[in-house]
């Protein structure tokens, strides 16, 4: 992330009555220097370094679109998608015909899930650009979606009493006599089902859709009954486990398992959100953390993330994962599910545990929290958004969001916040870390994070803490990530992620090749032998698509070469 003094100093510059002809030669010549050592960053996937170049060089030349434009494509891939849209509009201020400042802002508009603003830029690059078959593309895939949602808006308020579980009739499904995965005993999950059931998915085998019907038929059920705020007791010399986010990184889920010990009733575990969407096994990883819920509900405990929502699902993955593996009917089931996960979990009433983080208001209580009606989609504001969203930050005080939706807070807010509830630290995700976990606001704020090498492209660790009951003090264990299967990372993901990732900028790419990014449908992975000639291998190509992972496929020669 930038340091945001140096983005702070270099917006206060636009519009102070200076002009890029009051620069000398020099200085915009060191600018440019910046810029290239910032686009080596980006190119090598760095883009932490890359923004700290681009800030530089804003702050030598604040009046160049194009370096707010680079910088917003390197917040994109940091998931910080409130600067990213900042940055863009200050590229339009300067420019109003850079055109890929458009392409930027639609970007973190559409990852946002804010397909309505997002149509407006791409309305605009038609506009101006009214035979680019690409653009044109973009605007009318996004405009089917925004199409799509009021459509499906409608059809929820006309049927808005209609549960999925409720019209589920698992007695109609037969259980073929040549499936060989595995079966419940005694008519449940246990433990000799769930260990069968890893084993099944590890090598890439579905379990039936009656037991996978009837696991989330039962877990919604039991969630239903659970608070918006879960207290956990952990007795006193008892370990406790907490995880972060696994994003479908079932192998990795595994190896935790391995490197801690399975769930029991003396191994309990917290995962904290985010089991879903980006990693192409979230089927698998969502339904084993399903079934150990079951199995151990007094021991293992689950919280919703951000992604565990309908936007995110449509964008990220996890959605078109569902109805590849089973069907549209169970990515409803889901969502229904995801509604009534808890919110958060307080710990031997000392330790607050929550997804994103604080809050833009000063006087928030645990009672506030566990009166949270939670049954529904996250909101853009309020306590729900900000437990699932926020993100701590070094300074005191507030800031506005990185990533758009949320706050940042400062370790004063936390200090405070812990006073006014008499608890000793947070615990929190959200955010990869380099080695899976992160310590701020003098050791009461802690960042853990469970996905190592985060969509196969970021080298990060993934970690996990343990206390015990009469020693709260964290202890962190960080691993790197195993392999796994070669299906890469979004390969279930909405079309439009990959079309609005163009990258047509030649700061990048030395060939006049523009990013496409379709992703193959069902998951379909390209082979070296299809891409086109003038291309040898598009791993040796200086791109990173948006998506974090290209899945093969991700480039679309210009005319006659596009494929």
């Amino acid at each position: 992330m930038a340091d945001s003094s140096m983005t702070d100093t270099a917006n206060a510059q636009i519009g102070n009555g200076d002009s890029a002809e009051s620069l000398s030669d020099e200085v915009k010549k060191k600018a440019e220097e910046l810029k290239e050592k910032a686009n080596e960053y980006f190119k090598n996937g760095d883009y932490s370094q890359a923004i700290t170049y681009y800030s530089q060089a804003i702050e030598q030349n604040p009046y160049v679109a194009a370096y707010y434009g680079n910088r917003s494509f390197a917040h994109i891939k940091t998931e910080s998608f409130g600067y990213a849209l900042s940055d863009a509009s200050k590229a339009l201020q300067l420019d109003k015909n850079y055109i890929k400042a458009y392409y930027r802002r639609a970007s973190a508009n559409m990852a946002l899930g804010k397909f309505k603003v997002a149509l407006k830029d791409f309305e605009s690059v038609v506009k101006v650009r009214p035979n680019d078959k690409d653009a044109r593309a973009k605007f009318n895939e996004c405009k089917k979606i925004v199409q799509m949602q009021a459509f499906q808006k409608a059809i929820a308020v006309e049927e808005n009493h209609k549960s999925v579980a409720d019209s589920i009739d698992l007695a109609s499904m037969s259980i073929e006599d040549d499936y060989q995965g595995p079966r419940f005993e005694d008519g449940g999950v246990t433990l000799k089902f769930v260990t069968d059931l890893m084993k099944t998915f590890k090598e890439q085998k579905k379990l039936h859709r009656k037991y996978a019907y009837q696991i989330l038929v039962e877990i919604k059920n039991f969630f239903i009954k659970q608070p918006s705020l879960v207290d956990i007791t952990v007795p006193k010399g008892e370990k406790f486990t907490v995880c972060g986010d696994i994003h479908g990184q079932f192998y990795d889920l595994l190896n935790i398992f391995e490197l801690n010990g399975l769930p029991s009733e003396s191994n309990p575990y917290l995962f904290n959100g985010d089991f879903v969407d980006r990693g192409s096994f979230s089927v698998e990883c969502v339904v084993v953390l399903f079934c150990f819920k079951l199995l151990y509900p007094n021991h293992f405990f689950m919280a919703r993330g951000n992604h565990e929502s309908v936007t995110m699902n449509q964008m990220y993955g996890f959605e078109g994962e569902v109805k590849s593996k089973y069907t549209s009917q169970m990515a409803d089931l889901f969502t229904e599910i995801f509604n009534w996960l808890p919110l958060a979990h307080c710990i031997n009433n000392k330790i607050l545990v929550m997804h994103g983080g604080l809050f833009k208001e000063d006087n928030v209580t645990l009672d506030d929290l566990r009166k949270i009606d939670r049954n529904r989609q996250p909101p853009e504001s309020g306590l729900m958004c900000e437990l699932l969203w926020s993100d701590p930050q070094p300074m005191p005080g507030r800031a506005e969001s990185k990533r758009g939706v949320g706050t940042m807070f400062g370790p004063d807010i936390t200090s405070k916040f812990l006073q006014r509830n008499n608890l000793e630290y947070i615990i929190r995700s959200h955010e990869v870390k380099p080695e899976g976990y992160e310590v701020m606001h003098d050791g009461k704020c802690i960042t853990v994070f469970s996905a190592p090498n985060y969509c196969d492209t970021m080298g990060n660790q993934g970690a996990f803490l343990t206390i015990t009951g009469d020693d709260l003090t964290p202890k962190f264990t960080s691993f790197d990530s195993v392999p796994h299967p070669n299906v890469k990372p979004m390969a279930y993901a909405n079309s439009l992620f990959g079309l609005y990732a163009i990258m047509d900028d030649n700061a990048f790419l030395n060939k006049e090749i523009s990013v496409n990014h379709l992703v193959p449908a069902q998951g379909r992975l390209w082979n070296n032998k299809d891409i086109p000639g003038k291309v040898k291998d598009r791993h040796q190509l200086p791109i990173l698509c948006i998506t974090q992972s290209c899945a093969r496929g991700c480039l679309g020669l210009k005319g006659k070469d596009r494929y």
